[in-house]
């Protein structure tokens, strides 16, 4: 049957001593070292969950922040599209005042060459007129009434011409 031999209950005995002194020397500082490894791990997983929010809380702020960077540069470039818009039909407007001003002054520098022009005439035929009605009278001009006689002529003269410069 079974023998009971003394190197079985030394043995019987090795076992639970070398268990009870593995188990107050090994197991505990094994088992502590697993444990504080545990809760690091917790630790670490629970920081990385903070982190993981604080990163999407911050995403999202300067998400919103982008979005309030292009919104504004939207309107930075609207009113400037205004702005140059302003500014071009300013300049337009100035080139065509501009325009109707150097248009306005050659008129006048037309009318006032015109009206020298018209003098001059107007002496070139006075001397004309008299030198022709001299020769047809053989005698000189002078006094008020040959005088009366070259403006009457003169003045036919010019409203021929108005008539011919208003007609054609």
């Amino acid at each position: 049957m079974l023998d009971f031999s003394v190197t079985l209950i030394i043995t019987v005995i090795n076992i639970v001593f070398l268990t009870f002194i593995l188990r107050k020397i090994l197991f505990k500082p094994v088992s502590k070292f697993v444990a504080d490894r545990a809760k690091r791990v917790r630790d670490s997983i629970d920081s990385a969950n903070a982190d993981r929010e604080e990163a999407r809380s911050l995403l999202s702020r300067y998400d919103g922040k982008l979005r309030e960077a292009e919104d504004e540069a939207r309107k930075i470039v609207a009113a400037a599209t205004v702005k140059a818009k302003a500014q071009a039909e300013r300049i337009v407007a100035d080139g065509k005042a501009e325009a109707v001003a150097i248009v306005e002054d050659a008129r006048r520098q037309i009318e006032l060459e015109r009206q020298k022009a018209f003098a001059l005439f107007t002496v070139e035929a006075t001397a004309l007129v008299m030198a022709a009605s001299s020769r047809l009278v053989q005698r000189e001009f002078s006094g008020d009434d040959n005088r009366r006689y070259v403006d009457m002529l003169l003045g036919e003269l010019a409203a021929t011409a108005n008539v011919r410069k208003g007609g054609g």
